[in-house]
């Protein structure tokens, strides 16, 4: 696609944010640990001049990017060379590039979340994460999510001391696991492998860092979770050779399916079942029943936890959708 096509994707307006701009949410740092700003702001005056409609921040290859606020993925794909991921956050939408991405289109996310890793490309000379936000066709300075991107420096009462630093060891802990996770990700083009929906309902949590509702602690949420009442048939996605049944403490009776897709091994895994109707060998077709939805392990309520593995690679599932 050229670079028309970005703009006209991604809007070609842009102005300066005027001083009563608000921006009806609060956002958080689309990186982990310690950020820094290499390029400013700077929009043109008129929109189809040049101009900086976003913001810099320095990144290196392969580090994750966290969505900024809650939102929905709207799009992930490559636009002019470079991966771009957009989330709508209801009045105004941030942008990230160039990122190879782990979300997927329709992905529910949350500020936080895991939404791809730094790819190649990019305009700046070395690794960045070009962030931007828009409503609208006007870009807005992204910074206004983070109160402006001044840093505060604030004297803290000697018994409160020990409360930050624990919560920056906290923070930092929290930015190493999920430099780790993101790591080892296997990134999926969207909509490429033409699964069907293994049971019917919505996706109550997407894949991605969260807090686990069940240990209280910040942790890679491994699959998709697809609300569906208890006993709700659970039906293979596409064809494969069922690899393994078991039960497990965490994910309680699972269910492993061997796939080729495209030349590609990929494995599905089906969790917290009541039970399955088949056994390890069989060969099912895309539709097949395979057991019913259940809340075995640790669960918090009737619901399919689905997996992907893409050439012994974890994945977003919704990618293969």
């Amino acid at each position: 696609m050229t670079l028309l096509g970005l703009a006209t994707l991604l809007g070609a307006g842009s102005r300066a944010p005027a001083a009563a701009d608000v921006i009806p949410t609060t956002g958080q740092w689309p990186l982990t640990g310690a950020v820094s700003v290499v390029g400013g702001y700077d929009p043109p005056a008129q929109r189809w001049l040049a101009g900086h409609r976003g913001v810099d921040l320095a990144a290196h290859r392969g580090s994750a990017v966290l969505a900024a606020a809650p939102g929905r993925v709207t799009f992930a794909a490559r636009l002019a060379g470079r991966g771009v991921v957009v989330v709508d956050h209801g009045s105004v939408r941030t942008t990230y590039e160039p990122v190879d991405a782990l979300a997927a289109v329709g992905d529910e996310v949350g500020a936080g979340a895991v939404i791809g890793r730094i790819g190649r490309g990019g305009h700046c000379s070395s690794s960045c994460l070009h962030w931007g936000l828009k409503r609208g066709d006007s870009y807005l300075d992204p910074l206004l999510l983070v109160g402006g991107g001044e840093s505060v420096l604030r004297l803290l009462p000697a018994d409160q001391r020990p409360v930050a630093r624990r919560r920056a060891a906290g923070r930092t802990a929290e930015a190493r696991v999920a430099e780790r996770e993101v790591a080892t990700f296997a990134v999926v083009p969207a909509g490429r492998g033409g699964f069907a929906r293994p049971v019917p309902g919505g996706i109550t949590s997407p894949f991605g860092m969260r807090f686990h509702p069940v240990l209280h602690v910040w942790k890679l949420h491994d699959g998709t979770d697809f609300g569906a009442g208890c006993g709700t048939p659970i039906r293979a996605p596409a064809a494969g050779r069922v690899a393994s049944v078991s039960a497990n403490a965490g994910y309680g009776n699972r269910l492993m399916l061997d796939h080729e897709i495209d030349g590609r091994r990929v494995r599905t895994g089906y969790n917290h079942a009541t039970r399955y109707v088949v056994r390890p060998g069989t060969v099912v077709r895309r539709g097949q029943l395979l057991g019913y939805v259940g809340s075995t392990g640790y669960s918090t309520g009737c619901h399919l936890h689905l997996m992907l593995w893409v050439g012994g690679r974890l994945a977003n599932p919704m990618s293969m959708f």
